[in-house]
């Protein structure tokens, strides 16, 4: 029988049982609470004080790393979740932690704006989003938390504090760096409660999805990623074919999808059947390789304007388990080549395509394009097979390439790593020692990527 690699936290003495979205990570903390407010958040982080407990707050669980794990205090932001204010003549929009991402776009859009970039889901929280260093692909624009102008949160005393691009300096509060050091936080320095995030008027995007082979996408990386405002791909294992998108600004009019294709194309064949072949190879992974030769052969072109965040984003109902890296830009052809020799070499039946994007550098001190042009590698497996082996061989190339794990994804990477990987990362520790000495946000994830 396979092993499933799922994991469960320790029992205590709380009833209810939190999951995340792919089932691979569980907890029963000592109990649950769902805040209304910042206010009731600091309350809670004294209570839990009192009561020797740590705390920690969970959005729709997507990530797949144990980051919301504890067994003390678990939040869960349902109830803080509204829009606070939008202001568009500043380009300012202020959400509550606990505000899903599809109800921010859906607002935006209704008031004539957008965000710049985002990643390619819209379930996650706000809060959730920005903590784990969610990012889509794109040439000029980064990541989610370069793209935030403000936070709000709960500290380890119980305070709640603001702080913005700027703020603090010597002997003031909050201390200098706050800003920086939590926009991609882990949750280790406080509780987000509200982002404030910078948004742009609402555009356009035209998509172009074509079909390519992998040896023309290799060939012409720096043509497609260059040329393009945001381009990815996807690339199917055990085959040539690969899944290129190209997005870019468009003066319209829109052209959505027509109903029906999205219907046939996002719903039933890349959810449903997707789906149903992932389960079929999971019980005879001899089927693997020629249904993904069969899906390549069977990808067809679509172009398609709509309204941004509609084709930034799609619908993603098969529950995988999966490992990001962020590499160096310039490193991503010999990387890829690495990869398709890794799969040339191992007995692997992969049923999922690998994703592959790029982002510019930034600033926010753990993101994964710190002060680097980076490009990113996810590969994924079904919820319910094993992951090790293939998981521990592609991370042993990212890793030689200087990668960067996602905070939210799979990786098996710690703080002494992290410490050579992060120029800001010992900065990040010690102002953790300054606000939370006692460990109230600490967890065993946060003990591995940044030390006891």
């Amino acid at each position: 029988m396979q092993r499933s690699d799922r994991r469960v936290a320790p029992a205590s003495r709380g009833g209810e049982i939190w999951r995340n979205w792919a089932g691979n990570e569980s907890a029963r903390p000592r109990r649950m609470a769902r805040p209304r407010s910042a206010e009731e958040v600091a309350s809670e982080v004294r209570r839990a004080a009192a009561d020797g407990l740590t705390v920690r707050m969970a959005g729709t669980g997507h990530s797949f790393t144990p980051a919301a794990v504890t067994d003390g205090v678990l939040l869960r932001p349902d109830a803080l979740a509204g829009i606070r204010s939008v202001d568009a003549a500043a380009g300012l929009v202020t959400a509550e932690a606990g505000c899903p991402l599809r109800v921010l776009n859906a607002e935006l859009l209704a008031c004539g704006l957008s965000l710049a970039n985002m990643g390619d889901i819209q379930v996650q929280t706000v809060a959730g989003a920005i903590q784990t260093g969610t990012h889509g692909t794109g040439r000029d624009v980064g990541g989610m938390a370069a793209q935030v102008a403000g936070l709000e949160l709960v500290l380890a005393d119980g305070t709640i504090v603001t702080c913005e691009v700027g703020a603090g300096s010597a002997g003031i509060f909050p201390p200098p760096g706050l800003f920086d050091a939590a926009r991609v936080g882990l949750g280790a320095l406080g509780i987000l409660t509200a982002v404030t995030f910078r948004v742009v008027p609402a555009f356009l995007l035209e998509a172009h999805e074509e079909p390519m082979p992998w040896s023309e996408v290799t060939a012409r990386l720096d043509e497609l990623t260059s040329e393009n405002e945001h381009f990815e791909f996807y690339w199917f294992p055990h085959t040539e074919g690969c899944l290129t998108k190209r997005n870019n600004r468009s003066a319209g009019p829109p052209r959505p999808l027509p109903r029906m294709r999205y219907l046939l194309d996002d719903e039933f064949l890349s959810n449903t059947m997707f789906g149903v072949t992932c389960r079929l190879g999971h019980l005879v992974p001899g089927v693997i390789k020629p249904v993904n030769a069969a899906a390549g052969r069977a990808l067809g072109s679509r172009t398609y304007t709509d309204a941004a965040y509609r084709v930034f984003t799609s619908p993603r109902r098969v529950r995988f388990k999966e490992q990001e890296y962020a590499i160096p830009r310039a490193s991503l052809g010999d990387v890829l080549a690495e990869i398709r020799g890794l799969f040339a070499r191992r007995d692997w039946r992969i049923s999922f395509p690998i994703e592959v994007r790029v982002t510019p550098g930034d600033d926010p001190w753990l993101s994964t394009a710190y002060r680097r042009d980076s490009a990113y590698i996810a590969i994924h497996v079904f919820h319910a097979s094993p992951h090790r082996q293939y998981f521990r061989d592609m991370e042993a190339v990212m890793t030689a390439a200087g990668g960067r794990p996602h905070w939210g994804k799979m990786h098996t990477r710690n703080a002494e790593y992290l410490r050579q990987a992060y120029p800001k990362h010992q900065d990040f520790v010690a102002l953790r020692d300054e606000l939370d000495p006692e460990r109230r946000f600490g967890n065993a994830y946060l003990a591995q990527v940044l030390g006891p």
